[in-house]
């Protein structure tokens, strides 16, 4: 998911180092919307089957203390029939729409709806060229200001960008749609005392103009052009790989992530080479809303995983395993969004396997399998429970709400079948030719079934129900069960605790986070205050450095009231907008009548320091409507 590409002079050329490298002969970088395979995207108002945008070239100024970008973008496109180009904006100020010579062109805005509002503009038969000028709005879902409080060093304020699925049409008027591919350039100019670095080439230094240029020379849809701003600094780990991040956190980070650079020769020895130059990670704030994000040449990461004991960088593994699997081959629409996740959970388990071993990938693939299991519960007494399938139907619906467990598990697991089915060394040739022969394209769930009856099932005489899998709800009976000898370990250890035996004399000394996440996830029901105290007492679970383990001890004192765990509770909700944590939380505070005030106690004082994906989430959950608080708070 990373491209970009010329108009700017690099102003400090030798400071940046480049995020690009060839496409690889055979492959093209022609859009799907430039072929005969235009598809539908229901969550955009582009039409590129009209007319459709090839680059982008950006410069603009981040003014932090009025908390706004403004300035202008300008579009290389194809017109293929028509005579106008459709943008997606949401909350945008527009001021004036030209062509490259500064001729005015004649737009419109279009009623607002779920998807923004749609920017129409006109175009003469010689235009090849448009720049529009503009300003976002008040509250751009994309974007998340933080104060200096809201910061590690708790200095200078702060500025990052979240496009996907549908918010990047909040900060660049834009096709913003995952099949629609473009290459970008930008200039963007920040205070002088603060970096900017983007999902494209990046400085390692400061500039002292707060001027800073990228480029990003492949075609990536509009969701993956990211932007942070902050008091950052750089640490190499290699020669292809760092770390971004305040001064307090990046040395930290950096010993946390010191397998990087394995991670990727690891990758590219199972599936061809990465594309995208370096490979770099930035930590965030603990706002955001994700654990990472894939920004092309520059990871988003929460902080939440720096444990201190590089217990949970599988994470990284699974970021890095997107620069194949939805960078260099993305899913058409978000309805195919299980092209993208499904593959990934499969490669970073590989990635995980190849660095940590079998066990370490069994417990990963095992957690996760328990997460589906519970996904898929909910699911099934929901209003949807048609979402449990992986080719999903999100027409009129926000494409977050497919963002579930099922997408990465359940995809997952169909990848595991078929690599039970014909034999790794296959499966992984198979994997290999799909990135190769579709690498800089997007792909949808039609297409994609299509190359895997050709090019694995057919050829190797393979009996299996494929729309069971892929339009089916639930999953299927033939699902392989990932194993695990520690978590059996773990799972003896929960049945003597429960038995009698004091909790400080159980084996668990040397147990990793995902063990220790087995057991919390397994204690028995209805445990009483002595209990939880005896837990706590011996391992120190309310005051974990461990974000994972924290959340699932948190889970536990809210289902058995234990008090002494609130305030740090409290403490965590208010500074952790990761929404795999928050999401958990709140619901099992929603059992009763005291966790519901409780939740919507803390969710009024935490919510402005979320973001609008995690604000969007916990606001169902909560009933929360208006910017304020249900009326029996």
């Amino acid at each position: 998911m990373l491209y970009t590409r010329i108009p700017f002079v690099a102003l400090f050329a030798t400071a940046l180092v480049a995020c690009q490298s060839e496409a690889p002969s055979g492959t093209t970088s022609q859009p799907i919307a430039g072929t005969d395979e235009v598809t539908m995207d229901h969550h955009s108002n582009a039409r590129p089957v009209e007319a459709v945008i090839t680059h982008l070239d950006l410069d603009v100024q981040v003014d932090m203390e009025n908390q706004k970008i403004f300035g202008k973008a300008g579009y290389a496109i194809d017109v293929h029939q028509g005579t106008g180009i459709i943008l997606d904006t949401d909350g945008l100020v527009i001021e004036k729409v030209t062509d490259k010579s500064g001729s005015a062109l004649a737009y419109n805005l279009g009623d607002s709806t779920m998807l923004g509002r749609a920017l129409r503009i006109d175009l003469r038969p010689e235009t090849k060229y448009i720049i529009v000028h503009y300003a976002t709005g008040r509250k751009a879902k994309a974007l998340q200001w933080l104060s200096p409080q809201q910061t590690a060093d708790k200095k200078y304020p702060f500025l990052f960008t979240q496009g996907e699925a549908i918010l990047s049409r909040s900060w660049i008027p834009i096709q913003d749609s995952p099949g629609i591919r473009f290459t970008y350039a930008a200039k963007v100019k920040v205070p002088h005392e603060l970096m900017a670095v983007m999902s494209a080439s990046n400085a390692q230094e400061r500039s002292l103009d707060g001027v800073y240029t990228f480029e990003l020379d492949k075609p990536v849809p509009a969701y993956l052009i990211a932007l942070a701003v902050g008091d950052i600094e750089f640490r190499a780990i290699d020669e292809r790989t760092g770390v971004y991040g305040e001064h307090s956190v990046v040395d930290r980070a950096a010993w946390e992530f010191a397998d990087m650079g394995k991670m990727v020769k690891v990758a590219e020895s199972l599936y061809g080479p990465y594309r995208w130059g370096r490979y770099d990670v930035i930590v965030l704030p603990p706002s955001f809303p994700f654990g990472g994000m894939e920004n092309p040449c520059l990871t988003f990461a929460t902080p939440t995983i720096i444990a201190g004991d590089r217990s949970l960088t599988a994470l990284i593994a699974h970021e890095l395993a997107h620069s194949w699997s939805g960078n260099l081959v993305t899913n058409a629409t978000w309805n195919d969004f299980w092209l993208n996740e499904g593959f990934t959970v499969y490669f970073e388990g590989r990635i995980s396997e190849a660095l940590y071993g079998a066990d370490y990938a069994g417990m990963l693939a095992q957690l996760g399998r328990q997460d589906l299991v519970a996904t898929l519960d909910q699911i099934a007494h929901g209003a949807h429970p048609e979402d449990s399938k992986l080719r999903l139907d999100l027409k009129g619906r926000n494409p977050d709400d497919g963002m579930t467990d099922v997408a990465y598990e359940k995809g997952a697991s169909f990848m595991r079948l078929l690599e039970e089915k014909v034999g790794r060394p296959k499966f992984d040739a198979f994997l290999r030719d799909y990135f190769d022969r579709f690498a800089f394209q997007s792909m949808t769930t039609d297409k994609f079934l299509a190359h895997l009856e050709e090019h694995l099932i057919n050829p190797n005489h393979i009996e299996l129900n494929v729309e069971e899998w892929v339009d089916g709800v639930g999953l299927p009976d033939n699902a392989p069960v990932p194993l695990s000898d520690r978590f059996a370990k773990v799972d003896q250890e929960v049945q003597r605790w429960s038995k009698g035996t004091a909790a400080k004399e159980l084996a668990a000394k040397e147990w990793s986070a995902f063990e220790w996440m087995h057991f919390l996830r397994h204690l028995p029901e209805g445990l009483s205050d002595a209990q939880m105290h005896e837990l706590d007492a011996a391992f120190g679970f309310t005051k974990s450095a461990n974000s994972e383990i924290l959340a699932a001890w948190f889970e536990q004192s809210i289902r058995n009231d234990y008090d002494p765990a609130f305030a740090e509770m409290d403490v965590f909700l208010n500074t952790v907008g990761r929404r795999k944590f928050l999401v958990p939380l709140y619901k099992e505070m929603l059992r009763t009548e005291k966790g519901r005030l409780m939740a919507q106690t803390i969710y009024n004082s935490a919510r402005p320091n979320y973001h609008s994906v995690s604000v969007h989430t916990i606001d169902d959950i909560l009933a929360w409507k208006d910017d304020h608080p249900p009326v029996n708070f």
